[in-house]
């Protein structure tokens, strides 16, 4: 192995570890000596790798990227090559020892639509993308052609580019903490940080307009999340919304998380609708009372009916439902009266989001069990069919660590009804611009492949006392 690839592959062995997490396999394998071995070279023009362990020895090859005339991009292209080549190599070590075949096949990353698109950008059409997908990744055959699917509905929507950026505004308080939160919120309590926060927020709002003003671009796409925007009082929500539409005018798409049931109001939504905000989320996460209580949502299944209606009686023209697969103690029967709830309500979109304990959630503190993979897939499966009855596309997809059963969040909707912002936050092709508590501004260099980024502070105390700073973090991230 030579200076350059060993360079490249010094700090893989996290990369290796999730791989070998994908077969159960216990991560002391890789305490030292280590129970594999590897080596990679390059010869006649392709980087092969040779895996071996446990009496087993696995060989792959990959052709060297071609030079794209920039040193620094060159060595980027052959770093990603290496990496990539050695994750496929231990992964076939893995299968070849176990007999296993993970659902997403060798794939650890969070955005596996990428894949598509890399090929897409070397002249495959999405069939034969979808087959190299398979053939080279191990994917099975139905979430490869879901990967297609969603690719094909957002070569339909408006294309990003650089003379677009998309705004993201925090709003980082809740009435509750759900357990299997890991968002920077914070519960709302007596309300008295609400009025320092608003004033820091807007602030920074103030600048951050100036800032895209400045930079030329224009507004795509207004996200306001949370946290729930809702659990503001109702003075509070139109004060904020009415400075979020004067400052930001002309966004292709504005949407406002109202993710709460319990926190929504007919005044609220009026606030709402004034501010000309065309798309909310209303998210139950499960229907299922029972289920509720064990989450830490403070709100029913009923409730989730009459703020539906609510916002229908206000005239909302686009409500997304968002549900979760996998949630403690539910069974397949629990998830289909979710999925048979959603059948009425008939949202414009729906998420079906599948579990994943974080190690900041309360569920992970209190080691709460995972459902098993079969369950968890028969879930995502029903969530699958059930937009299909609705008439609701796949747009988006991304999937986490710790997932139940390996498998991934999927945002469907009617066609036209795509959500821009998730589309752009998942496949990190547009500059994003975030303010408030825990917002992560990102500036996009595609001819580099890289991104650069200026988190904001999470705690709600210190955003307060330092959003001078998180302006400046912005100001010098987007400089010409």
């Amino acid at each position: 192995m030579n200076e350059e690839i060993a360079g490249h592959l010094a700090s893989i062995q996290p990369d290796l570890i999730n791989v070998t997490r994908l077969f159960a396999l216990p991560d002391s394998l890789w305490d030292p000596p280590g129970a594999f071995a590897w080596d990679m070279a390059e010869r006649g023009g392709v980087f092969a790798c040779t895996f071996s362990g446990q009496g087993e020895t696995v060989s792959r090859e990959t052709p060297v990227p071609p030079p794209a005339g920039d040193a620094r991009t060159d060595a980027l292209h052959r770093r990603r090559a290496c990496r990539r080549l050695c994750r496929q190599c231990c992964y076939d070590l893995c299968r070849k020892l176990t007999g296993l075949h993970p659902v997403w096949g060798s794939l650890t990353g969070i955005r596996p639509t990428r894949l598509i698109y890399e090929q897409l950008e070397q002249g495959a059409g999405l069939a034969e993308a979808e087959t190299n997908l398979i053939r080279a990744f191990d994917v099975m055959p139905d979430k490869a052609s879901l990967l297609r699917e969603i690719v094909a509905v957002q070569q339909q929507l408006p294309p990003p580019g650089n003379a677009w950026m998309d705004v993201y505004i925090g709003i980082p308080f809740c009435t509750t903490r759900c357990a299997y939160c890991s968002f920077s919120s914070g519960e709302l309590g007596d309300g008295s940080l609400v009025p320092p926060y608003l004033e820091a927020l807007g602030r920074e709002m103030a600048a951050g307009a100036a800032l895209l003003r400045d930079s030329g671009r224009r507004l795509r796409a207004l996200y306001v999340g949370g946290g729930t925007p809702t659990s503001l009082n109702e003075a509070q929500l139109r004060g904020f919304l009415e400075r979020v539409k004067t400052l930001f005018p002309d966004a292709l798409e504005y949407t406002v998380e109202a993710g709460r049931p319990d926190t929504i109001t007919p005044d609220k939504l009026a606030a709402i609708r004034d501010a000309g905000i065309g798309r909310i989320s209303i998210n139950p996460q499960t229907m299922n009372d029972r289920t509720l209580q064990v989450i830490g949502r403070a709100h029913t299944a009923a409730q989730t009916v009459a703020a539906y209606a609510m916002a229908r009686e206000a005239g909302v023209r686009h409500i997304n439902m968002d549900v979760i697969a996998g949630l403690p103690g539910e069974s397949l029967a629990d998830f289909a009266r979710t999925m048979a709830a959603a059948e009425e309500l008939k949202p414009e979109s729906l998420t079906v989001h599948t579990l994943a304990i974080k190690r900041s959630s309360r569920l992970h503190l209190e080691h709460a069990p995972l459902p098993d993979g079969e369950t968890a897939a028969a879930m995502t499966a029903l969530g699958r069919e059930t937009a299909g009855k609705l008439g609701l596309q796949p747009y988006y997809l991304y999937r986490q660590k710790y997932m139940a059963g390996g498998q991934e969040n999927v945002g469907y909707a009617l066609p036209g009804h795509a959500c821009l912002y998730n589309v752009d936050i998942m496949e990190e092709n547009t500059h994003i611009l975030a303010m408030g508590a825990g917002g992560i501004s990102k500036r996009i260099y595609p001819d580099e492949g890289h991104i650069g980024r200026a988190p904001n502070v999470s705690n709600i105390e210190q955003y307060i006392d330092r959003v001078d700073e998180m302006i400046e973090r912005k100001r010098l991230l987007f400089a010409p």
